[in-house]
């Protein structure tokens, strides 16, 4: 990325950010209050307490996953739209066979249990791979249907057995198949410059597989044949073809690395917070790490940055929803988004195809 590229997408998104400020001030001002009394309410309920830190910690985790995998599939120039159902498949999958795992040391059985998701995500994934590659069906609209699916498959297993008798959620996953939580092992720690203290927050430590991620990416794509052949085929198809670069195994393969990278999401959701999966459990974060992953502009500093904003409005909204509706919170994030798409000419892309799009 040059400098003139890196000087015009920091210009947008500083200009994103002042006017969701604007937006904010004018929501405190319609409900009559003043802006910055609301922004302090905010900033206490998020960042202000090692509590809200965690809280925040918690909700980004899912949405940077999910985000690195979607970005695997915008290198390669297709858009998965389909993480919402790749989640839905793939914690489900966690939760029924980490289930089965008590007994196993927790040394096998966690990466045992995300290894299950990550290949449930990616198997969800290869069936809109395949037709993009043989049909040349649109990717967008396959992912799209594949959602709808997945959202009746998960409510028909789990009414046909997977589910505990007269509720919508699985059976408890064993101790040793679940992520600890952030407070047990943080809870009162305290360094020379700052206390932390995340008792009662559901961070957990499936923040380490996030940040893992995150390091991976740079690594990936300068290194791997594979990362920079997919970034190849989304510039010039046609070259690649002529080189003897497998452009519809790669296209096949990115968007199956992409579900098998959102599958791990689940690690938050269901190994790290719920120890089980329930009708409805991580819905809206494939979505948002959509936005994050288009956002983030395939540098993990962005993914990672839009992701902490995300859930600081997530979080934020439950800290001010005594004084202003906490759905305001997403009108900012959306406000954020739609700003940056249109600087960048990102929306024309998304409505015209992938190809029309040169990131």
């Amino acid at each position: 990325m040059n400098l003139r590229a890196s000087w015009r997408g920091l210009r947008g998104t500083v200009f994103a950010l002042a006017l969701a400020w604007i937006a904010f001030d004018v929501l405190a001002i319609a409900y009559g209050l003043s802006p910055l009394a609301l922004a302090s309410t905010l900033f206490s309920g998020t960042w202000g307490t090692s509590y809200g830190v965690g809280q925040v910690l918690f909700k980004a985790t899912p949405l940077v996953i999910a985000a690195v995998g979607i970005d695997v599939a915008l290198r390669a120039g297709l858009f998965n739209v389909g993480a919402e159902g790749q989640l839905a498949v793939a914690s489900l999958a966690v939760a029924v066979v980490g289930g089965r795992l008590g007994g196993w040391p927790t040394a096998i059985a966690i990466p045992t249990a995300l290894a299950v998701g990550a290949v449930a995500g990616g198997a969800w994934a290869w069936v809109p791979g395949v037709l993009r590659a043989r049909a040349g069906a649109h990717e967008v609209i396959s992912t799209i249907m594949m959602n709808k699916i997945a959202e009746s498959l998960v409510g028909a297993l789990l009414a046909s057995g997977l589910a505990l008798e007269g509720t919508v959620r699985t059976q408890d996953v064993p101790a040793s198949v679940a992520l600890s939580r952030l407070d047990a092992g943080w809870a009162g720690a305290t360094t020379r410059f700052v206390h932390v203290d995340f008792r009662g927050s559901a961070a957990s430590t499936a923040l380490v597989i996030a940040i893992g991620l995150l390091l991976l990416v740079r690594p990936f794509y300068g290194r791997a044949r594979v990362g920079r052949e997919l970034e190849l085929v989304r510039m010039n198809e046609r070259a690649c073809a002529r080189e003897r670069v497998p452009v519809a195994r790669r296209k096949v393969q990115g968007i199956v690395l992409s579900g098998a990278v959102v599958g791990l999401a689940s690690s938050a959701t269901v190994l790290g917070y719920k120890g089980y999966f329930e009708e409805g459990l991580g819905a809206g974060i494939g979505f948002a790490g959509l936005g994050v992953a288009l956002l983030g502009r395939r540098s993990p500093l962005g993914i990672a940055f839009f992701a902490l904003l995300f859930a600081t409005l997530q979080q934020g909204g439950l800290a001010v929803n005594a004084l202003v509706p906490k759905e305001s919170m997403d009108l900012l994030a959306a406000i954020v988004v739609v700003t940056l798409a249109l600087a960048e000419g990102r929306l024309r892309g998304l409505l015209t195809g992938p190809s029309a799009v040169r990131t």
